[in-house]
Protein backbone atom coordinates (compact mmCIF):
# COMPACT_ATOMS: atom_id res chain seq x y z
CA UNK A 1 0.00 0.00 0.00
CA UNK A 2 1.25 3.63 -1.00
CA UNK A 3 2.63 4.75 2.40
CA UNK A 4 4.24 7.81 3.46
CA UNK A 5 5.87 9.23 6.67
CA UNK A 6 5.51 12.43 8.21
CA UNK A 7 8.29 14.04 10.32
CA UNK A 8 7.59 17.70 11.38
CA UNK A 9 11.03 19.83 12.22
CA UNK A 10 12.08 22.55 13.75
CA UNK A 11 15.89 23.41 13.86
CA UNK A 12 16.91 19.59 14.18
CA UNK A 13 20.43 19.39 12.04
CA UNK A 14 21.84 17.27 14.53
CA UNK A 15 19.13 15.38 14.04
CA UNK A 16 17.43 15.34 10.92
CA UNK A 17 20.54 13.76 8.82
CA UNK A 18 20.40 10.65 10.93
CA UNK A 19 17.19 9.94 10.70
CA UNK A 20 16.35 10.22 7.33
CA UNK A 21 19.34 7.68 6.65
CA UNK A 22 17.45 5.60 9.20
CA UNK A 23 14.38 5.97 7.29
CA UNK A 24 15.69 4.71 3.80
CA UNK A 25 17.32 1.75 5.33
CA UNK A 26 13.74 0.60 6.81
CA UNK A 27 12.27 0.62 3.51
CA UNK A 28 13.01 2.92 -0.07
CA UNK A 29 8.98 1.80 -0.85
CA UNK A 30 7.93 4.42 1.58
CA UNK A 31 7.86 8.18 0.68
CA UNK A 32 9.13 10.87 3.18
CA UNK A 33 7.27 14.31 3.65
CA UNK A 34 9.54 16.69 5.93
CA UNK A 35 7.52 19.66 7.55
CA UNK A 36 9.89 21.97 8.66
CA UNK A 37 8.47 25.31 10.68
CA UNK A 38 11.33 27.82 9.20
CA UNK A 39 14.45 26.14 10.75
CA UNK A 40 17.40 28.79 11.01
CA UNK A 41 20.39 26.62 11.84
CA UNK A 42 20.87 24.97 8.03
CA UNK A 43 18.73 22.29 8.41
CA UNK A 44 16.89 23.09 5.39
CA UNK A 45 19.97 22.71 2.98
CA UNK A 46 20.40 19.68 4.47
CA UNK A 47 16.93 18.46 3.80
CA UNK A 48 16.90 20.04 0.07
CA UNK A 49 20.13 18.03 -0.48
CA UNK A 50 18.37 14.65 -0.13
CA UNK A 51 15.84 15.94 -2.02
CA UNK A 52 17.97 16.10 -4.88
CA UNK A 53 19.13 12.88 -4.65
CA UNK A 54 16.04 11.24 -3.71
CA UNK A 55 12.51 12.40 -4.64
CA UNK A 56 11.11 9.83 -2.67
CA UNK A 57 12.04 12.85 -0.24
CA UNK A 58 10.34 15.45 0.18
CA UNK A 59 9.13 19.11 1.97
CA UNK A 60 7.48 21.84 3.05
CA UNK A 61 8.92 24.52 4.10
CA UNK A 62 6.69 26.98 6.51
CA UNK A 63 7.31 30.78 6.68
CA UNK A 64 7.35 30.60 10.50
CA UNK A 65 6.64 28.26 13.56
CA UNK A 66 2.88 27.52 13.35
CA UNK A 67 2.91 24.59 16.00
CA UNK A 68 3.49 20.98 15.77
CA UNK A 69 0.23 20.04 16.19
CA UNK A 70 -0.57 22.05 12.84
CA UNK A 71 2.59 20.57 11.08
CA UNK A 72 0.69 17.00 12.06
CA UNK A 73 -2.25 18.13 10.45
CA UNK A 74 -0.90 19.98 6.86
CA UNK A 75 1.03 16.51 6.75
CA UNK A 76 -1.84 14.49 6.62
CA UNK A 77 -3.96 16.68 4.64
CA UNK A 78 -1.10 16.08 2.62
CA UNK A 79 -1.41 12.16 2.78
CA UNK A 80 -4.87 12.61 1.55
CA UNK A 81 -4.55 14.44 -1.24
CA UNK A 82 -2.00 12.74 -2.59
CA UNK A 83 -4.00 9.81 -2.15
CA UNK A 84 -1.84 7.67 0.47
CA UNK A 85 -3.25 4.35 1.97
CA UNK A 86 -1.05 5.01 5.33
CA UNK A 87 0.32 7.89 7.46
CA UNK A 88 3.45 7.60 9.93
CA UNK A 89 3.85 9.98 12.08
CA UNK A 90 7.09 10.34 14.39
CA UNK A 91 9.22 12.92 15.61
CA UNK A 92 12.69 14.59 14.75
CA UNK A 93 14.60 14.61 17.24
CA UNK A 94 15.76 11.01 17.54
CA UNK A 95 13.95 9.71 20.24
CA UNK A 96 11.40 7.83 17.65
CA UNK A 97 13.13 4.50 16.74
CA UNK A 98 12.37 3.34 13.16
CA UNK A 99 12.21 0.08 14.14
CA UNK A 100 8.42 0.42 15.30
CA UNK A 101 7.39 1.15 12.01
CA UNK A 102 7.36 -2.41 11.34
CA UNK A 103 4.90 -3.24 14.59
CA UNK A 104 2.84 -0.27 13.85
CA UNK A 105 2.18 -1.22 10.12
CA UNK A 106 1.51 -5.33 11.38
CA UNK A 107 -0.93 -4.24 13.63
CA UNK A 108 -3.12 -1.69 11.94
CA UNK A 109 -4.55 -5.06 9.82
CA UNK A 110 -8.14 -4.37 12.01
CA UNK A 111 -7.41 -1.48 13.49
CA UNK A 112 -7.20 2.41 12.15
CA UNK A 113 -4.69 3.73 14.15
CA UNK A 114 -1.83 2.27 16.28
CA UNK A 115 0.31 4.05 18.15
CA UNK A 116 3.25 3.22 20.47
CA UNK A 117 2.78 3.40 24.49
CA UNK A 118 5.89 4.29 26.46
CA UNK A 119 4.12 3.04 29.59
CA UNK A 120 3.17 -0.49 28.62
CA UNK A 121 7.39 -1.22 29.00
CA UNK A 122 8.65 -0.88 32.09
CA UNK A 123 11.65 0.85 31.77
CA UNK A 124 10.73 3.00 28.23
CA UNK A 125 11.88 6.15 30.00
CA UNK A 126 15.25 5.05 32.08
CA UNK A 127 17.21 6.96 31.26
CA UNK A 128 14.88 10.60 31.20
CA UNK A 129 16.23 13.44 34.05
CA UNK A 130 13.80 12.83 37.13
CA UNK A 131 12.14 16.42 36.35
CA UNK A 132 11.31 15.24 32.66
CA UNK A 133 9.89 11.60 33.60
CA UNK A 134 8.30 12.64 36.75
CA UNK A 135 6.12 15.36 34.34
CA UNK A 136 5.81 13.17 31.62
CA UNK A 137 4.12 10.67 33.96
CA UNK A 138 1.77 13.36 36.13
CA UNK A 139 0.82 14.10 32.32
CA UNK A 140 -0.15 10.89 30.99
CA UNK A 141 -2.39 10.08 34.08
CA UNK A 142 -3.79 13.24 34.26
CA UNK A 143 -5.12 13.42 30.82
CA UNK A 144 -6.57 9.54 30.86
CA UNK A 145 -8.33 10.96 34.18
CA UNK A 146 -9.96 14.01 33.15
CA UNK A 147 -10.76 12.67 29.53
CA UNK A 148 -11.90 9.20 30.89
CA UNK A 149 -9.43 7.41 28.17
CA UNK A 150 -6.38 5.09 28.99
CA UNK A 151 -3.85 5.79 25.88
CA UNK A 152 -0.29 7.39 25.86
CA UNK A 153 -1.82 10.26 24.32
CA UNK A 154 1.12 13.14 24.28
CA UNK A 155 3.10 10.88 21.70
CA UNK A 156 3.19 11.51 17.75
CA UNK A 157 4.50 8.61 16.68
CA UNK A 158 1.30 7.00 15.20
CA UNK A 159 -0.24 5.14 11.62
CA UNK A 160 -3.03 6.13 10.33
CA UNK A 161 -4.56 3.68 7.95
CA UNK A 162 -6.16 6.80 5.76
CA UNK A 163 -8.93 3.53 4.00
CA UNK A 164 -10.97 4.22 7.16
CA UNK A 165 -10.19 7.42 8.90
CA UNK A 166 -11.74 10.10 7.62
CA UNK A 167 -9.80 13.50 7.15
CA UNK A 168 -12.89 15.66 8.53
CA UNK A 169 -12.50 13.37 11.65
CA UNK A 170 -8.73 13.93 12.13
CA UNK A 171 -8.74 18.43 11.55
CA UNK A 172 -11.78 18.21 14.28
CA UNK A 173 -8.95 18.43 17.08
CA UNK A 174 -8.77 22.90 16.90
CA UNK A 175 -5.02 22.94 19.03
CA UNK A 176 -1.52 23.92 16.69
CA UNK A 177 0.94 22.71 19.62
CA UNK A 178 1.11 19.57 21.61
CA UNK A 179 -2.80 18.92 23.13
CA UNK A 180 -3.17 18.10 19.60
CA UNK A 181 -1.86 14.73 20.24
CA UNK A 182 -4.38 14.17 22.88
CA UNK A 183 -7.16 16.20 21.35
CA UNK A 184 -7.28 14.08 18.57
CA UNK A 185 -6.52 10.51 20.08
CA UNK A 186 -9.79 11.41 22.44
CA UNK A 187 -11.97 12.72 18.95
CA UNK A 188 -10.99 9.48 17.59
CA UNK A 189 -11.89 7.71 20.42
CA UNK A 190 -15.33 8.92 20.72
CA UNK A 191 -15.75 8.29 16.96
CA UNK A 192 -15.52 4.34 17.86
CA UNK A 193 -12.14 4.32 15.22
CA UNK A 194 -10.35 1.47 16.46
CA UNK A 195 -6.86 2.18 18.27
CA UNK A 196 -4.37 0.01 19.02
CA UNK A 197 -1.26 0.55 21.09
CA UNK A 198 2.30 -1.15 21.24
CA UNK A 199 4.95 -0.92 23.64
CA UNK A 200 7.67 1.45 22.20
CA UNK A 201 10.79 2.88 24.58
CA UNK A 202 11.30 6.47 24.64
CA UNK A 203 15.26 7.45 24.70
CA UNK A 204 15.85 11.07 26.02
CA UNK A 205 17.43 13.10 23.56
CA UNK A 206 20.46 13.08 22.50
CA UNK A 207 21.32 15.59 20.27
CA UNK A 208 19.95 19.29 20.16
CA UNK A 209 17.13 20.77 22.45
CA UNK A 210 13.34 20.15 23.20
CA UNK A 211 11.39 22.97 22.17
CA UNK A 212 8.62 22.62 25.02
CA UNK A 213 9.03 25.42 27.08
CA UNK A 214 6.77 26.08 30.36
CA UNK A 215 4.70 28.32 28.34
CA UNK A 216 3.65 25.24 26.25
CA UNK A 217 3.22 23.23 29.39
CA UNK A 218 0.87 25.90 31.22
CA UNK A 219 -1.04 26.65 27.68
CA UNK A 220 -1.63 22.77 27.20
CA UNK A 221 -2.56 22.42 31.07
CA UNK A 222 -4.98 25.47 30.64
CA UNK A 223 -6.71 23.69 27.19
CA UNK A 224 -7.04 20.68 28.85
CA UNK A 225 -9.04 21.73 31.88
CA UNK A 226 -11.44 24.20 29.57
CA UNK A 227 -11.66 21.01 27.22
CA UNK A 228 -12.53 18.45 30.24
CA UNK A 229 -14.70 20.90 31.69
CA UNK A 230 -16.89 21.31 28.48
CA UNK A 231 -17.25 17.41 28.10
CA UNK A 232 -19.86 17.46 30.30
CA UNK A 233 -21.97 20.73 29.76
Amino acid sequence: MKTIIIVPTLNEKKNITLLIKKLIRVSDKFDILIIDDNSTDGSRNDIIAFNKTNKKINFIFRKKKYGVGSAHKEGLAYAYKKKYSIALTMDADGTHNPKYITPLMKNLKGHSITMTNRFLSKNSLIDWPFHRKFLTTVRYYLINFMLNISYDTSGGFRCYDLKKVKKKDIMLAKDDSYSFFWESTYILHKKNYKIFEIPGDLPFRKLGDSKMRIRDILSALLYLSSYSFKRFF
